[in-house]
């Protein structure tokens, strides 16, 4: 009797049990068909490794990383990051940084460089790359992107967030050939503005000139400057082993005006030679002033000789001996300490020439890479396409915010805010075109052609080709 009892008990337990089994089955049916998210990408004591793949938040529905960041989910971690930045330029940025570190308890262990260019490849081909790298010339980064090493942004950022916070022309120069295809390669946090002509505010409206707003009216007021005694142009190229850096900036500001911004990318990639008609012509533009002795501060031969640095220094005499320099944001630097902007000196922007080619600006900047894919690393990045990742350095002068979030008001001087407001409205933006040939190009036979050029030791054609030649390298 006891053993029939048995056997009916453990019937019923094998009966129950199934039906459990049959329970979960179905369970575990419906909760795959919700599509629950995978689990997160290890932290940065569990892996280190590229990884490509993922979705826009790593791995959880409730936010994007950067949400997710602020709720201190990743506190704790670690983020490598390596970069240009040394000395004053380190302090600012991670001053930057340090109170979205404090807010998500996300340490950005940053290294700085005076080596940058040299070291990375290294670390890259070494297997030992930062988990983000700031890439100050994006033809370098370029060349990394083509081994495949560097993590396609595409599916990591938002990209309707990103076309909604920046020009479309910084998106198109952040898209780079990766090893299958195209890739957005990196986004840009820092730039500098370089379509600029600076000149002496105070005087300039004593003397009743008027800013001029076409390349016409600035090439009317060059000559009316020279009827009245001076030179308008203050111009120099020495820089030691670099000389003839600034007269390439020239040519890079005259293409972006007198071609068409596709053009100006197939130059800058090689597939338009520097012996083109249109090359020759933006040269051509440039010579309109550079070679004419009434034009130029101490005449053209002396542009060779004058270090960039000194080259502004009339327009701070009283009166001014000249009137005009053309150069980036970062010239402030070499004006007298006692001049103050927007009082005794301010910049208009280097008018079109064809307007067909609208109002295009000449940039150079910061393009930040993310080499390791881990949450914590992706609310890094989404954090650097934020104005607010910059707002200290911005506040502090001397960069300009690529993110069309960055509050105008953050900026310190009137100049500045109207910059920025440049950069934002620009109807084209390409980066600084010798900054992205090969090195042989761009540091080399374009500042030795142009150099050559300038100094009369060349002809044109004869610079031009010499400047080609550098390709074959």
């Amino acid at each position: 009797m006891k053993k029939t009892s048995a056997r009916k008990w453990s019937l019923l337990l094998v009966l129950c049990l199934s039906f459990t089994m049959v329970l979960s089955a179905c369970g575990g049916g419906n909760n795959a068909s919700k599509n629950e998210p995978p689990a997160p990408a290890p932290s940065n004591n569990e892996a280190s490794g590229n990884n490509q793949g993922g979705t826009n938040n790593g791995g959880d529905d409730s936010g994007s990383p950067l949400d997710l960041a602020m709720k201190g989910e990743y506190k704790g971690t670690k983020v490598t990051m390596f970069g240009p930045f040394v000395d004053a330029d380190q302090v600012k940025f991670e001053n930057s940084i340090k109170e979205f570190e404090e807010k998500t308890g996300i340490d950005i262990q940053y290294e700085g460089s005076k080596e940058f260019e040299a070291t990375i490849n290294i670390r890259v081909d070494g297997g030992n790359a930062p988990d983000i790298a700031d890439f100050p010339q994006p033809g370098l980064l370029a060349s990394i992107a083509k081994t495949g090493k560097v993590i396609d942004l595409t599916n990591i950022l938002d990209q309707e967030k990103l076309k909604a916070n920046y020009n479309q022309s910084w998106l198109d120069m952040g898209t780079m050939d990766g090893k299958d295809g195209k890739i957005m390669a990196g986004i840009w946090n820092r730039s500098n503005v370089k379509s600029l002509v600076w000149y002496p505010k105070k005087q300039f409206e004593e003397a009743g000139y008027e800013v001029p707003q076409t390349w016409d009216e600035m090439m009317a007021l060059t000559e009316q400057i020279a009827k009245d005694g001076d030179a308008a142009w203050n111009i120099g190229i020495e820089s030691g082993a670099a000389t003839g850096w600034p007269a390439t900036d020239w040519v890079e500001d005259i293409m972006l005006r007198t071609t068409s911004p596709e053009n100006y990318d197939k130059w800058v990639k090689g597939e338009l030679p520097f012996t083109s008609p249109e090359v020759k012509h933006a040269v051509e533009v440039m010579s309109e002033i550079w070679l004419n002795k009434d034009y130029v501060y101490g005449g053209t031969k002396s542009i060779v000789t004058t270090a960039f640095g000194d080259a502004p220094a009339p327009m701070f005499d009283n009166p001014p001996k000249s009137w005009f320099h053309r150069q980036g944001n970062f010239i402030t630097s070499f004006f007298p300490e006692t001049a103050k902007v927007d009082v005794d000196y301010d910049w208009f922007y280097l008018p079109p020439i064809d307007e067909q080619y609208g109002k295009p600006v000449l940039v150079a900047g910061d393009i930040y890479a993310m080499f390791n894919d881990r949450p914590e690393v992706r609310a890094v990045m989404e954090f650097f396409t934020t104005g607010e990742s910059i707002k200290t350095w911005v506040q502090s002068g001397g960069v300009i915010a690529p993110m069309n979030d960055a509050a105008l008001d953050w900026y310190s001087s009137e100049s500045d805010r109207r910059m920025a407001k440049l950069v934002q409205e620009a109807s084209t933006l390409r980066f600084d075109g010798s900054d992205l040939m090969p090195g042989q190009v761009g540091a080399g036979t374009f500042w030795k052609g142009m150099t050559d050029y300038v100094s009369g030791t060349a002809t044109l054609d004869k610079a031009l080709e010499q400047i080609q030649a550098g390709w074959k390298n």
